[in-house]
């Protein structure tokens, strides 16, 4: 048996690879001898690979001592043994040998070459372990409908989303604007191992909605950010508002009156039309398009004037109180306005403007009391000034003359008489 090994051992490569499966080793001499060594690990990873990209199978080994390496296609066919490539498929390519590696790429990868490859290490027994290549085929652009081009606020539609060709499946989302919404989904598998994705979305439209994009978004692991996109149209009833023009405040008698109504919708409001609630618009009053002018008003014209719009979705109005005050010298009694209408008697809808020209007038009067009732009592204080009585007199009104006078006088002196003076 030495003998034999020792012959094996002279030959060329091929035997001493039989030699180093056998864990013999030949010596200086050209014998041959077991060799001793520690555990050898086979290791290799799952690809996954897009169609058309590159591939890398690795095979690795821990404490080789010189085993032989090779890589096997799902067919058992071997596609590098060592450094050498017995297979004539120039798509694979030799990236790395050594003792412990040999890495082979497979360039544009197709489906056909989806699969189980096999690392191979020539011990005893024989290792093997195994690299599952996954091939991904991207969607392909998602198409996105809609059961509808027009819809009309209010009502549901219907929007439909395809992606075909993808592999594995591809799975959709929908978003309308900042919100996520759920759709109902199925797969078809098609006979090439591929997959078509089919979503469905419904839901009601508000005007709101005019204008708002709505995504389909196909996630799959071989493609992002793939999406279809479609903004709704949506008809809805005019919104209709009524603008004082003029005046700008308080309407009064004798004042014009300027009206225009603003109505939006989709579609444009083809119809606008004014109307005074309950009676006839004044025989005079002048409507042009969207606007009403009424000159020289009076009490007769107080009322509910409306501006009605309409459109193919529906019609809408908006509604003016009109109060015609008297000349500015009181300040009528506000009464209360109805919801979402608005009425002269506060200014457009403001709260009550405040009459400068009444309050100056009961100032004016205020003062012009104040100064006459001024004047009244000066002339009451000028015509009493020094005006006094005393007890010195009192009783000398009768007297004949001065001296009786004094005499007789309440409060005169005793002993007038020796008192008494004579003038020569």
């Amino acid at each position: 048996m030495a003998l034999c090994l020792q012959a094996v051992c002279s030959q060329p490569f091929f035997l001493s690879v039989f030699c180093s499966h056998l864990r013999l080793r030949c010596n200086n001499t050209g014998a041959a001898e077991t060799v001793t060594v520690d555990s050898q690990n086979l290791a290799t990873d799952n690809v996954s690979v897009i169609e058309g990209e590159t591939a890398t199978i690795s095979c690795r080994v821990k404490n080789n001592d010189d085993s032989v390496i090779q890589l096997l296609n799902p067919n058992r066919q071997t596609i590098y043994f060592r450094d050498v490539r017995p297979l004539k498929d120039s798509r694979f390519q030799l990236v790395n040998f050594s003792d412990n590696e040999l890495r082979v790429s497979l360039s544009n990868v197709s489906l056909s070459d989806e699969g189980r490859y096999v690392c191979q290490l020539y011990t005893d027994p024989p290792q093997e372990a195994y690299a599952d290549i996954t091939v991904l085929v991207p969607p392909g652009s998602p198409i996105i409908e809609s059961r509808e081009d027009v819809v009309s606020e209010g009502n549901e539609t219907e929007l439909t989303c395809m992606s075909m060709g993808s592999k594995p499946a591809a799975s959709i989302r929908w978003m309308k604007g900042e919100d996520e919404l759920t759709g109902e989904t199925t797969v078809e598998e098609t006979y090439d191992r591929m997959f078509t994705i089919t979503s469905r979305v419904r839901f009601s439209v508000t005007k709101e909605d005019d204008g708002v994009p709505v995504d389909c978004i196909v996630d799959h692991p071989a493609v992002k950010d793939l999406l279809a996109q479609r903004h709704l149209e949506v008809l809805y009833k005019p919104e209709v508002k009524i603008v004082v023009t003029y005046p700008d405040g308080l309407t009064r008698e004798g004042d014009n009156l300027d009206l225009t109504c603003i109505a939006e919708g989709k579609p444009i409001p083809h119809q606008i039309k004014w109307l005074r609630v309950d009676e006839d618009v004044p025989l005079h009053a002048v409507v042009t398009g969207s606007d009403l002018y009424i000159e020289n008003l009076n009490k007769s014209y107080n009322g509910t004037y409306r501006c009605v719009a309409s459109n193919a979705v529906g019609e809408a109005y908006d509604d003016y109180v009109l109060y015609v005050y008297d000349a500015p010298t009181t300040i009528p009694t506000p009464t209360t306005n109805p919801v979402n209408t608005q009425d002269s008697r506060a200014g457009e809808g403001a709260p009550q403007k405040i009459d400068h020209a009444v309050i100056g007038g009961v100032v004016a009067v205020v003062m012009f009391a104040i100064l006459c009732a001024l004047i009244v009592l000066g002339r009451y204080f000028a015509r009493h000034k020094g005006t006094y009585f005393t007890h010195e007199a009192k009783g000398a009104d009768d007297a004949a003359d001065a001296d009786t006078a004094i005499i007789n006088a309440e409060g005169g002196h005793n002993n007038t008489d020796e008192k008494k003076e004579y003038y020569i």
